[in-house]
Formats: C-alpha cells, sequence, structure tokens
C-alpha cells in the first residue's frame, strides 16, 4: 500500500491521540496541524483512508467523527513507523 504525506500524517496524530474504537474526533480537529493549503488533500485522504478500513466513520448528532479501526492497529504501527 502507498500512502500520502498526509494519509501517514492523520493515521500517527489519531493513534498518538488514541482516537481508536470508540474513542473519536472530528474532520475539523485533524485538519489543524496542516497549512491552510492542505486541508482539502487532508479530506480526500481521510475519505482514501476509510476506503480502506483503517479509519472508521462514526455519525453522530454533532457531525461525522472519526477513529482508527482497532482490528487493523498492527497494519496502522506498521505504516507509521
Amino acid at each position: 500500500m502507498v500512502f500520502d504525506k498526509h494519509g501517514k500524517s492523520i493515521l500517527r496524530k489519531m493513534f498518538y491521540h488514541g482516537y481508536v474504537g470508540g474513542k473519536h474526533t472530528s474532520i475539523d480537529s485533524l485538519k489543524r496541524s496542516f497549512a491552510s493549503h492542505e486541508k482539502g488533500n487532508v479530506e480526500k485522504s481521510i475519505k482514501k483512508l476509510v476506503k480502506m478500513n483503517l479509519v472508521l466513520n462514526h455519525p453522530t448528532s454533532y457531525g461525522k467523527q472519526y477513529s482508527l479501526n482497532p482490528k487493523k492497529i498492527q497494519s496502522i504501527k506498521k505504516i507509521i513507523e
């Protein structure tokens, strides 16, 4: 699997903050650490990660939330190393 720098950064940030399984975060908080001109690429990368089943989408009453797939943690650790 080939990951762009945004995808790896997103996975690294989510893993570091412990957004796994039931603990989730919004797309806005994931975009905070990126430059303003890269935020569109971040959204595309998150969509790709959801399609790859590495990131899970949690629809809530206050918007979409995202977390890492706990079944794929070993794969995610290998990717972010």
